[in-house]
């Protein structure tokens, strides 16, 4: 009798006495965040070489350097170029000497032109009063046209003189644009990670030399999984955390979404870079991994639970205990925001004294008499 009495006590305590339950505080300025695996890029990325095929005698750059636009990189041999260089500005001397050459045969051209004009015209005055003969105004009218003639060839000569000297003009600037490509210059300012060619060697037409990089241009490309994605946008805060730098946060931005979405892998690409890192920061070796967090909104207020504690979960909904009025209930609720630790935000409206159980004890019945554990859970 005795012990029948103790079992049915045990029983009652176990299954019908009060019980202290954990419940879930209200929590305030919660940052929903969104996680990405990427790597660090390059926006701006060349490959640069020479125009031409030559020798290289000189290189002035290597890996790591910081160099400016228009800075020489490397040099190619070009005493054959400069020997035609000053060839082509021989001929265009010649070819404006020339041009003066001719332009004093117009003058004395127009000069005998004029003059023979002048006799001409004595002459047929004269031949009208019977002064002279007609075989006379005849040769002095000839020798007018004749004049006349030699003036239009001379101008005609100057003209092709001109087109010469431009044409010696064009071969200098095209001997001297040629002496220039044997330079490869930076074309911004950026740095070098790598160097493909050495003293020596022969660099091909296109053949790359160098690889640079516009530092300001370094990013993170990351990952996101799509069904995540809802509610990025540019300018939101990420923070970076690299392989070769576990334990420490680098803080970004995001400046770029790609209107694309990846269809195997069905991830959206986000790009983030850094606020104000410093020229040194691992940041700049490319291809590193890099683990990305992208604060997508700041919940002001509200409840948050494990999913372990969430029963007939269908993505959107599901049933949680509740503490209301000193008893254990089931609610079906419906969610909200995931964080990134596994909690999913409650989205519905709970009454103000209704409080959330997050609790891995066996016991709990729909009726149960229940107090919080964490005094003031709420």
């Amino acid at each position: 009798m005795a012990g029948g009495l103790l079992l049915a006590g045990a029983f009652y305590w176990r299954s019908a006495s009060e019980i202290a339950v954990q419940t879930i505080p209200v929590q305030r300025d919660v940052e929903v965040r969104v996680f990405g695996i990427g790597t660090v890029e390059a926006q701006i990325v060349s490959k640069i070489g020479f125009q031409i095929a030559g020798k290289i005698i000189a290189v002035e750059a290597d890996q790591g350097d910081q160099v400016k636009a228009g800075a020489l990189l490397a040099k190619l041999d070009d005493a054959a170029q400069r020997a035609k260089l000053m060839k082509s500005e021989i001929a265009l001397r010649q070819a404006a000497a020339n041009v003066t050459r001719v332009q004093a045969q117009i003058e004395r051209a127009r000069a005998s032109y004029q003059q023979k004009k002048s006799v001409n015209a004595r002459r047929q005055t004269l031949l009208t009063r019977g002064s002279v003969a007609q075989e006379a105004a005849d040769d002095t009218q000839a020798s007018e046209v004749i004049a006349q003639s030699d003036l239009q060839v001379v101008e005609a000569d100057a003209a092709i003189a001109a087109v010469l000297q431009d044409d010696a003009a064009a071969q200098r600037k095209i001997d001297a644009v040629l002496v220039d490509q044997h330079e490869l210059r930076a074309p911004f300012d950026g740095r070098v990670i790598a160097r493909q060619k050495e003293l020596g060697g022969i660099a091909s037409p296109g053949e790359s030399v160098f690889t640079l990089i516009a530092a300001e241009s370094i990013w993170v490309r990351a990952y996101v999984d799509e069904a995540l994605a809802g509610g990025l946008r540019v300018g939101q805060t990420a923070f970076v955390k690299l392989r070769s730098e576990a334990a420490r946060v680098v803080e970004a931005e995001v400046v770029r979404i790609d209107q694309e979405n990846d269809r195997v892998t069905e991830e959206r690409r986000v790009y983030v870079r850094c606020r104000s890192c410093s020229p040194l920061h691992q940041l700049r070796f490319l291809g590193e991994q890099a683990e990305v967090e992208i604060v997508k909104t700041v919940v002001p207020s509200g409840r948050f639970i494990p999913l372990k504690f969430v029963a007939a979960f269908d993505g959107h909904s599901g049933i949680i205990w509740v503490l209301e009025n000193g008893r254990l209930a089931k609610r079906r609720v419906q969610f909200g925001e995931r964080l990134l630790d596994g909690r999913i935000q409650i989205a519905s409206e709970l009454p103000a004294k209704v409080e959330v159980v997050a609790d891995e004890q066996s016991n709990l019945r729909e009726g149960r008499a229940a107090r919080p554990a964490n005094a003031g859970g709420s």
